[in-house]
């Protein structure tokens, strides 16, 4: 019987001696398994990809603030309407305590003396379209809403909204080719030589076609101060064709500021803390319709920025009756005080595609000659001077770094006051 309970107790640990071996072996594939997992999520391009998702999660919470209600847009834009206190402007370490102005403490002078003929032409209003299926309610402010793809395009998440260095045209430099190197070129007409405390335009509004999708084409004034080194601070507001940044070609209203000639201060729209905005009406980015057609109907926009001259701030009006905010004076160092040149004109990225000039459009996509209704124009052009009145700009001038491609022609009457017509194809037979 002893013997007997020999052969079991042997046979017992044997069975258990197998199961012991075959859990280690398991235990060791799961393990061998977890590694190799492990491994590839610790690879360091899955690092790199983990990091930039969670960067760009980070970014979007960052700018798109809790909405009171959300509105969507015919074009696919989601307009989030957001308290007027929670905007991105406040995230600014500057703005924390800030008290918001709610209306200019002074207008321009004169800003409403347009001229009747000029204001028979304007009789049709152009509106942003997410306008159709809804609108924000007081106290709230419309902030096109920004998505992953839109921050995936851009170069870098830190680069995302901003334009590029050396962005602003100098018609002070002779040397063309500093001028070329950035790939941005333009057809402007603009003053120096005195200070300014704003300006106003009627800009014609249309669609130009973009060739490549990292390339753009706007209409805009200028405000600037400083130099075009290092120090320039500009303030700019227009109309803009942008793939890269909206992800369409649409026309869009547009906003942008720098203090440091686009290092790293400023961007578009709402895309970081600075501007203010009070108007519920407005989204800055948004779609605006309807355009102009060749030799068909023309549609314009009035833009005006101002310095205000008790509270120092730069305000920005759209149209005769749309006051949407202001950049505090504190973000500008040159045009804490005023500016020393004002432009108008249009923008565009030459990218040179296959080593010839880009065919993305400006304006029009025509040249100034064709006139009216064909090319694109700027009328009732004005600034405002240190007595806060409006009036037609004294020595303005054109420039283009290459009238072959793009160009423009100033005049003056006495229905359209200071005006230029601008533009052209880019890529032509007398522009390779």
């Amino acid at each position: 019987m002893a013997a007997a309970r020999a052969r079991s107790f042997r046979r017992c640990l044997v069975v258990a001696l197998v199961m012991a071996a075959a859990a280690l072996f398991l235990a060791i594939a799961e393990g061998a398994a977890v590694a190799r997992a492990g491994n590839a999520e610790g690879s360091p391009r899955r690092r790199r990809q983990l990091m930039r998702q969670r960067q760009v999660q980070n970014h979007l919470r960052r700018l798109n603030k809790a909405p009171l209600v959300s509105i969507e847009s015919p074009d696919g834009d989601i307009i989030d309407c957001v308290h007027i206190s929670n905007q991105p402007a406040f995230d600014h370490p500057f703005l924390k305590n800030h008290t918001i102005q709610m209306r200019p403490a002074y207008h321009p002078e004169g800003m409403y003396d347009d001229s009747k003929v000029a204001s028979q032409q304007n009789t049709q209003t152009i509106a942003q379209m997410w306008h159709q299926n809804g609108k924000c309610p007081e106290n709230t402010i419309p902030i096109r809403r920004t998505k992953k793809e839109n921050v995936l395009r851009a170069s870098s998440i830190r680069r995302y909204g901003k334009k590029r260095h050396r962005s602003t045209p100098n018609p002070m430099s002779v040397d063309p080719d500093m001028l070329n190197e950035s790939g941005h070129q333009h057809a402007i007409s603009y003053v120096q030589g005195d200070k300014y405390y704003g300006a106003k335009a009627t800009i014609n509004v249309w669609q130009p076609r973009i060739e490549q999708a990292n390339e753009f084409s706007l209409s805009q004034l200028w405000i600037l101060g400083g130099s075009f080194g290092q120090d320039l601070n500009s303030i700019e507001a227009g109309w803009q064709v942008s793939p890269d940044l909206y992800g369409d070609n649409n026309t869009r209203l547009f906003t942008y500021w720098t203090s440091d000639a686009y290092q790293a201060t400023g961007c578009y729209n709402l895309l970081c803390s600075g501007f203010i905005q009070i108007n519920n009406q407005i989204a800055m980015g948004a779609s605006i319709s309807p355009l102009s057609s060749y030799g068909g109907s023309q549609y314009d926009i009035n833009i005006l920025v101002w310095k205000d001259p008790k509270e120092g701030n730069w305000w920005l009006q759209f149209g005769n009756d749309y006051v949407l905010g202001y950049w505090p004076s504190f973000l500008f160092s040159y045009l804490a005080d005023s500016a020393s040149m004002i432009e108008w004109g249009g923008e565009v990225v030459n990218s040179e595609p296959d080593g010839s000039h880009t065919s993305t459009q400006m304006g029009s996509g025509h040249f100034p000659e064709e006139g009216f209704g064909k090319s694109s124009y700027f009328k009732n052009i004005q600034v405002v001077d240190s007595s806060n009145n409006l009036k037609a700009p004294s020595g303005i001038e054109p420039f283009t770094e290459q009238s072959n491609c793009y160009d423009v022609q100033k005049g003056n009457n006495g229905d359209w006051g200071t005006y230029f017509y601008y533009g052209g194809p880019g890529k032509n037979s007398n522009c390779p």
